[in-house]
């Protein structure tokens, strides 16, 4: 396995992909049609702010992202949604992502998802990502990870524990829960 910092190009179709079946449950009502959702994730996807694993034949198997003051691995403007989805579209989502999440904090590196494909779970490539999240994080000056992780992902609780992060705070989604599928998020942070 061989981990990057930085998404190639040959593999952003490849990523865009593999976040929409990670995160596809939580973002279909606001980012679907699958179709239209992948041309987005791959029009506005910052490859500088991703973290791959690829199998030793070069196929991509997990992507870590991270956010910073310049941007998310997916984040995009009003006019990215605009043109993806329409004028109408766009207001709805803008402010439906508006009200899961817009933060960028300064004191502790954010991750922005972690992904893996199905065949390569269990098999090492989320702690390889998370290990070289938190070097990273090191290498910009943060003394700690951030992330956020749904009540509905058990399997990526039970490896963040796993892999040292404490649970600081949850937050419920109240009546968003409906929208989105899941009723609260978890923030937990690891030392690095």
């Amino acid at each position: 396995m061989k981990i990057t910092v930085g998404i190639p190009d040959a593999s952003r179709e490849e990523a865009a992909a593999l976040y929409w079946d990670a995160f596809g449950k939580k973002l279909g009502f606001t980012m679907g049609p699958k179709y239209r959702a992948l041309i987005y994730i791959n029009r506005v996807m910052r490859s500088d702010h991703g973290i791959c694993a690829h199998d030793d034949h070069g196929r991509l198997i997990g992507v870590a992202g991270f956010k910073t003051s310049n941007g998310a691995l997916v984040g995009g403007t009003f006019t990215d949604i605009r043109k993806v989805y329409g004028w109408i579209g766009a207001v709805i989502r803008v402010w439906l992502m508006g009200t899961l999440e817009n933060d960028i904090e300064n004191e502790r590196f954010l991750m922005d998802g972690l992904f893996v494909a199905h065949e390569a779970r269990g098999k090492g490539v989320g702690t390889a990502l998370l290990d070289e999240v938190s070097a990273e994080a090191k290498r910009r000056g943060y003394r700690q990870v951030r992330l956020d992780v749904v009540d509905t992902n058990p399997r990526a609780r039970a490896l963040y524990l796993h892999e040292g992060f404490r649970e600081v705070e949850t937050h419920k989604l109240g009546l968003l829960r409906y929208i989105f599928g899941f009723n609260a998020a978890t923030v937990m942070v690891r030392d690095v």
